[in-house]
């Protein structure tokens, strides 16, 4: 299998604080990325990356499954994600269920829709609306179980969703759009990508002191973009969403960092061509490949990212 690798030259010295606290330094960093490329090209027979469609998420009512308080939508499961929209006077809670793996996450209390990834792969799952009743007791409000044959294994991850939230009209699609039409592979986009993210946001010590405990936070790609500021779970989704606007498929990554067990956010991506390295690690041809800009962009050495066995993943959105 061959490897080429794109180099991260950083500068600035990583502080790393519990809980997915690490930031940048003050000393502002310098990163450069090189494509790999064969033979040069002249503009005559330079190529361009192909921009698929754009795969979007929606909740259809009409297809629902659910009472008069909750309904879960699994018309597009198949497709990788589930919606559901429930109202309640206490908090509620939507669960995705398959084997061992189980997933919580918070949902609005007044029939908002929210999105989430089926990442488990096949299988049959069990979705389930639940309703706070005393301090952190929860109890059943709605519950379905569904058999689901993914289209294809990219496909929880290349739409938006809660965690990874975006539009046609996100001014971080329209910006992904731009890098894209530039690019001459994929490649050369998520090398693009790389390079504007490390070069436009840095890490906000400040945001992570006060959103560390609260679990309820959920990032906004094109405000990171806007104040060029923010934490790993906002580095995280900005990639994401830029990636997938375009075709590429992004996990957003949960887990822990060795030798300090952070608990951090990260991404990994997939593409058939000969890949790409941040920092110290290889990007493999046909296989998933570590993406961390967190780090990259604020400094980190090869010893927080590595070969990427010091990463531990726990979820995957």
């Amino acid at each position: 299998m061959r490897h080429n690798r794109i180099k991260c030259l950083a500068l600035a010295l990583l502080l790393c604080l519990s809980g997915c606290g690490g930031g940048g330094g003050e000393t502002e960093g310098q990163s450069t990325v090189h494509a790999a490329s064969g033979s040069e090209k002249t503009e005559s027979t330079k190529t361009h990356y192909q921009i698929p469609e754009f795969a979007d998420s929606a909740f259809h009512a009409d297809k629902a499954v659910g009472d008069d308080k909750a309904q879960i939508d699994l018309s597009a499961v198949a497709s990788g994600y589930v919606a559901v929209s429930a109202k309640a006077d206490s908090r509620l809670k939507f669960q995705v269920i398959k084997g061992e793996d189980t997933y919580t996450y918070n949902v609005a209390n007044d029939g908002t829709p929210s999105i989430f990834p089926v990442q488990c792969g096949d299988g049959v799952y069990t979705f389930r609306v639940m309703v706070n009743t005393t301090e952190t007791n929860y109890a059943v409000m709605y519950t379905t179980d569904q058999e689901v044959k993914l289209t294809d294994e990219f496909q929880p991850f290349l739409r938006p969703s809660d965690y990874v939230s975006y539009s046609k009209d996100s001014e971080c699609v329209k910006k992904a759009g731009e890098l894209a039409e530039e690019a001459e592979d994929a490649v050369a986009f998520v090398a693009a990508v790389f390079e504007y993210i490390c070069d436009s946001v840095t890490y906000d010590r400040e945001k992570a002191s006060t959103v560390q405990n609260n679990k309820s936070y959920l990032p906004d790609p094109d405000e990171t973009l806007r104040t060029g500021k923010g934490i790993c779970f906002d580095y995280a989704a900005l990639a994401a969403s830029m990636l997938r606007s375009q075709g590429i498929p992004t996990k957003m990554v949960f887990g822990n960092v060795s030798p300090d067990n952070l608990y951090h956010a990260w991404n990994m991506f997939y593409t058939e061509e000969t890949g790409w390295v941040t920092v110290d690690y290889e990007v493999k041809s046909g296989d998933w490949n570590r993406l961390d800009l967190t780090f990259s962009a604020n400094g980190a050495d090869g010893t927080f990212i590595g070969d990427g066995t010091n990463y531990a993943d726990v979820y995957y959105y």
